[in-house]
């Protein structure tokens, strides 16, 4: 484990530790003392809290769906259906019987109990789950269309116990009836094998997300042991449960949204070492496999006077190729302002005499940090099409407003093509996905003996 790794499992060990130390004093003093217990008769705050609650969990199932989606791992999944069926359970079996004023009945609440339970046990499995699944978006879908046989389930069930079901309001404020004390210890017993598990995958795979879940699935622990040392005096009783878990959806919420911004800057940090793979692959790769082929025939004994002018050749275009990756990560990370790093890349392009390019960049106008990364890609991709395939001697390059537009656009005096008889080529096609990339528009005209002229539109500012 990196040391870095290691600090932060020991901050979450601290932090569990405190979180154990602080409300597991509190719940104790409340099984201690039965008249220090904060619950209220308010069943309109909480209906309140109950509707916070489900779309708490509802966004975290969303969340986690959208992580599974992106990354296809089992332990997202669980983790969208547990919290799913705690939202659905939520909103089928404690909020809808309640919204005209009736009063909750018990096999209703049974049910909620019960998708509880089940939510519970697939957060915990989840703790423990591995490896990845089929493509993401067909199996959400199916966990999706899944929710409303399983919440149908949970009703029949209790509906069938009937009578067989213990009241969930105590007669007694010191104790709750046998079979509700065992489903609330159930909840508690869950909520600790995740706690568990997932204190465990952060210190083995250091994923934030873990981190998060350990401390949100804490405080549903504490919420669960509340009621089990709290009985339930009325439907629309309020106690210190209830607001635990309501901070315990609000940490998870917080580590799931981080946890899909981390996954979505590293799917653009893969694409960009992809990007830049391809980049050296092409370029510099070519010249430099040019120069260890005319090394090796001086080598060989091949004349100087024949092999040497090559050689410089290849070695000077190698260098222009690595100038030209410099610059284009530079753009790419900010280090280097917009205007100044396409016009060193300009004069880099120009050096060797081939292609003349006028440069016209109006400084009025303002690009977004993600535009101006693709505006230099596309420049870059756009010349260097230019260079390799238009014959051209001359080409502008314009980043400039018109009718209200901000359009960028490379024109060449090259030898043009026919756009229906020829097939674009891959330089062509990633400038269409660039530009796509940041809502633009493209456009391409072209024809023999004319030249080309490609454009770009920007979105709307």
């Amino acid at each position: 484990m990196r040391q870095d790794d290691r600090d932060a499992f020991e901050a979450l060990l601290w932090g569990e530790v405190l979180l154990f130390g602080l409300l597991g004093a509190a719940v104790a003093l409340f099984a201690a003392y039965p008249g220090l217990r904060p619950t209220y008769h308010l069943p309109e705050l909480r209906l309140v809290l109950q509707t916070t609650m489900m779309l708490a969990g509802a966004i975290v199932a969303v969340l986690a769906a959208t992580q599974f989606a992106v990354d296809r791992k089992r332990v997202d999944l669980l983790l969208a259906s547990g919290f799913s069926i705690a939202a659905g359970s939520t909103f089928a079996f404690s909020i809808v019987p309640v919204l005209g004023g009736q009063a909750l009945h018990r096999a209703e609440a049974w049910a909620g109990i019960g998708g509880r339970v089940l939510a519970y046990g697939l957060i915990a499995v989840a703790a423990f789950a591995r490896g990845r699944t089929r493509p993401g978006r067909r199996v959400v879908a199916q966990a999706v269309l899944s929710l409303p046989l399983v919440l149908v389930v949970l009703w029949a069930t209790t509906e069938s116990l009937g009578a067989a079901l213990p009241p969930l309001a105590s007669q007694d404020a010191h104790q709750s009836p046998f079979l509700l004390t065992l489903a609330l210890s159930l909840q508690a017993l869950l909520n600790l094998v995740s706690v568990i598990g997932f204190s465990l995958r952060f210190r083995n795979r250091g994923r934030d997300l873990d981190r998060w879940i350990a401390l949100g699935t804490t405080l549903l622990l504490f919420a669960s042991l509340n009621y089990v040392v709290s009985p339930l005096l009325a439907y629309g009783t309020v106690s210190a449960g209830d607001f635990l878990r309501i901070l315990a959806y609000g940490v998870l919420l917080v580590g799931v949204w981080r946890a899909i911004r981390s996954s979505e800057f590293g799917r653009a940090v893969a694409e960009e070492r992809a990007r830049v793979a391809r980049e050296i692959h092409d370029g510099l790769a070519q010249y430099l496999f040019a120069v260890s082929t005319h090394a090796s025939m001086l080598e060989s004994g091949a004349p100087q006077d024949e092999v040497l002018p090559h050689l410089k050749e290849a070695a000077a275009a190698a260098q222009q190729e690595a100038r030209f990756a410099v610059l284009a990560l530079s753009s790419a990370s900010g280090t280097a302002p917009f205007d100044a790093a396409l016009r060193r890349y300009v004069e880099f392009l120009t050096a060797d005499g081939r292609l003349d390019v006028e440069l016209e960049i109006d400084p009025a106008i303002a690009l977004a940090p993600d535009e101006q990364i693709e505006v230099f890609r596309i420049v870059q991709e756009g010349l260097a099409n230019v260079r390799r395939h238009a014959e051209a001697t001359s080409a502008e390059v314009t980043i400039a407003e018109r009718a209200g537009q901000r359009i960028v656009r490379i024109r060449d005096d090259g030898d043009g093509f026919d756009e229906t008889s020829r097939r674009a080529g891959q330089g062509l096609k990633n400038i269409r996905a660039r530009t796509a990339s940041i809502d633009g528009g493209f456009t391409l005209t072209s024809w023999p003996g004319w030249g080309t002229e490609l454009e770009v539109v920007l979105r709307a500012c």
